[in-house]
């Protein structure tokens, strides 16, 4: 598929088929989350995936509080096969630039503008995103209740270095899927809106 129409077809799916997806597609959306950029090459990523029904159905439960009634969000996004947790380590990227070449040897956490430990896993979220799409399949970014991130690492031994920053669901989309979420209520910005050139104008 040509990358223009990988950008032009992406969107969030939030209901799939009970169809299987294959490992070898998901493997390639992993590896390709790897070639995403970090600062200092520092690599402070995980992705865990979960490709079997008790794990999925763990994770489930591990981010709905106990006796919720699902709602159509939930009842469609938990229909989804696959479920891939990118995770970040910050303690990754301070050691990365305490190292001689760095020289942040302070490990100041105010040296960071922000938060290049998720912004780089966000990245990498994104390529898994694409690569669905070139696979002729659908997927979701969203996140974890903040207040269900101890349960999700618990869960499934996630280490202390790491934490989840979303979660991403994979599957083939189900027919009926049409536009869902804010995009069917609310029109995409064009360019001429949001690009600015030379100097930031109203």
């Amino acid at each position: 598929m040509e990358f223009q129409d990988v950008v032009r077809r992406r969107r969030m799916v939030r209901s799939y088929t009970d169809e299987p997806v294959d490992p070898a597609a998901v493997a390639r959306a992993v590896a390709n989350a790897t070639r995403a950029p970090s600062a200092g090459f520092s690599q402070g990523w995980g992705f865990l995936v979960l490709d079997r029904p008790d794990d999925v159905r763990r994770f489930w439960d591990a981010t709905t509080d106990p006796g919720r009634a699902p709602d159509r969000w939930l009842r469609g996004m938990s229909t989804a096969p696959v479920v891939v947790i990118p995770c970040s380590s910050k303690a990754a990227y301070l050691d990365r630039y305490a190292e001689a070449d760095k020289g942040w040897t302070d490990r100041d956490e105010s040296r960071w503008p922000v938060p290049y430990w998720d912004i780089d896993v966000g990245m990498a979220s994104l390529l898994i995103l694409q690569t669905a799409v070139d696979e002729g399949l659908g997927a979701c970014f969203f996140g974890i209740p903040p207040d269900r991130l101890a349960a999700v690492k618990q869960a499934f031994g996630i280490p202390e270095a790491f934490a989840p920053i979303g979660a991403i669901t994979l599957g083939h989309p189900a027919a009926a899927e049409g536009a869902q979420g804010s995009p069917s209520t609310r029109a995409r910005k064009q360019p001429d809106e949001v690009v600015h050139r030379g100097r930031w104008s109203e």
